[in-house]
């Protein structure tokens, strides 16, 4: 009977999963797009303006977006709005991930169009998506003093489940040093760090022409392999901020020993990275940068308009392969963050901070430490992220422990940098808590002494002379 009633399940989620699939609306036509490719830092950069029309008559509210099959597994962050005069300006359009019958192995994602389109839009869709561990150090291992140089493998052509009846590419890379690069379908132009590919026109749906590009990228190939994030709210005026960062470099490894005197005199690869800056909020205070040695002195801190600059320099310097380990904490007014209405709070706070420019964090675990008492928590995130089990933190005069929310994201980049919302409910009450409770013990203490010095506690009693 239970083996019957497992099969049953099974049927009715299998269904649940095919009714729910998506399907290509064979009457979309992409009329135009404009594709750039950024890859001047160690990430890729996809831009890609979009115009639509539909055929015969029909509409349609939204469109399908396919990640091109050689980098979806490389997919760190996708949006998409309508372009406007600048980004203030622009709409955001509704990104979400869907399954398309006959390409379950594809990644696919559903972006919902600002009115219902039938015949020529007159919009134009910004798709914006980036791409991480995408380059590959070609070769993989270059001397102290080499240069470093890449290979990316991805599709000349807009991967389109629609007809496409114009588009064109340009290529944006870190050098003017290009060992390699696809020179069919023509036309193709290259200038300095520029490619172009096309226009091309009618292009069927799904069509792929490899794009291979080999050029030397000396940017920071930088990676937060482990990143351990403590936020500690206290309704007393202060919130604490600690990261604990597990960072390598990811490019072209060392080959050979390190010369510590060529280092001196210049003569390294320009590959490797002496320090890069951290970015804190403005409020930022009691900043601490340390290691398992101790606190590290060669960093600085600079207080900008809108942020505090923390220049943070390992004890040494990071080529291919090389990792270091280091924790980074600072304070900030509990009013910058911590909206109150009666009893019911909402804390704002980023996610993960600017770590250095165009970052990298492969895994991610944030723990929010809210006050104890506090109940009723909801989180709101404007992207993806996982929710673990809540834990129990436990500090001085603790009984029942402050409630941990933990939270943890993989494949972050710079996009991911933006505020969460977690509300929750706190009695005031709980704040005189504590204090009353080390009142009463001192009372308690202070009566214990008094009783204590007016009894008479010895047996035999003294002789009065």
């Amino acid at each position: 009977m239970a083996a019957r009633k497992v099969s049953f399940l099974s049927i009715l989620f299998f269904a649940a999963t095919v009714f729910s699939q998506d399907t290509i609306n064979n009457a979309v036509v992409v009329s135009e797009v404009e594709r750039t490719l950024d890859a001047s830092s160690q990430l890729i950069k996809l831009i890609e303006i979009i115009t639509l029309e539909t055929a015969g008559g029909s509409s349609t509210s939204s469109f399908l977006y396919f990640i091109e099959p050689t980098l979806q597994d490389r997919l760190a962050h996708i949006d998409a709005r309508v372009v406007g005069k600048d980004k203030a300006s622009s709409r955001v359009l509704d990104v979400k991930e869907t399954s398309v019958k006959g390409h379950e192995k594809s990644k696919v994602y559903r972006i919902s169009l600002p009115s219902s389109l039938t015949g020529t839009s007159t919009d134009k869709i910004r798709v914006h998506s980036v791409y991480t561990h995408a380059q590959t150090p070609h070769p993989t291992e270059i001397g102290q003093q080499g240069h470093q140089l890449v290979q990316i493998k991805s599709n000349i052509y807009h991967y389109s489940p629609y007809q496409t009846r114009k588009q064109n590419l340009r290529v944006l890379l870190a050098s003017s040093k290009i060992e390699a690069f696809s020179k069919e379908p023509k036309p193709v132009s290259d200038s300095g760090k520029e490619i172009k590919y096309g226009p091309y026109e009618n292009i069927p749906a799904f069509t792929a022409a490899p794009l291979v590009l080999h050029f030397e990228n000396n940017a920071p190939f930088l990676s937060v392999t482990n990143l351990a994030r403590w936020i500690e709210v206290s309704h007393w005026g202060n919130i604490a901020f600690e990261d604990t960062v597990d960072i390598a470099h990811t490019g072209a490894k060392l080959k050979g020993t390190f010369s510590r005197l060529d280092y001196q005199r210049g003569l390294t690869t320009k590959a490797s990275v002496a320090e890069f800056k951290t970015r804190l909020p403005i409020s930022a205070r009691d900043i601490y940068y340390r290691d398992e040695i101790g606190n590290i002195s060669t960093s600085h801190v600079n207080k900008g308009k809108e942020t505090v600059d923390v220049d943070v320099r390992p004890r040494f310097p990071l080529f291919g392969g090389w990792k270091t380990h280091y924790v980074l904490g600072y304070n900030v007014p509990s009013s910058d963050f911590l909206l109150k209405s009666g009893s019911n709070f909402v804390l704002q706070v980023r996610l993960i901070d600017h770590i250095y420019q165009n970052q990298v964090i492969d895994d991610a675990t944030i723990k929010i430490i809210l006050p104890e008492g506090a109940s009723n928590i909801e989180i709101r995130a404007p992207f993806k992220l996982e929710r673990l089990p809540d834990e129990k933190h436990y500090t001085y005069l603790d009984f029942v422990g402050r409630p941990v929310i933990v939270l943890k994201i993989n494949n972050a980049v710079e996009e991911h940098i933006q505020p969460i919302q977690i509300k929750y409910a706190f009695d005031r009450f709980n704040l005189f808590y504590e204090p009353l409770l080390v009142i009463a013990a001192f009372a308690l203490l202070f009566a214990f002494v008094i009783i204590y010095v007016r009894f008479d506690f010895s047996i035999m009693k003294s002789k009065r002379e």
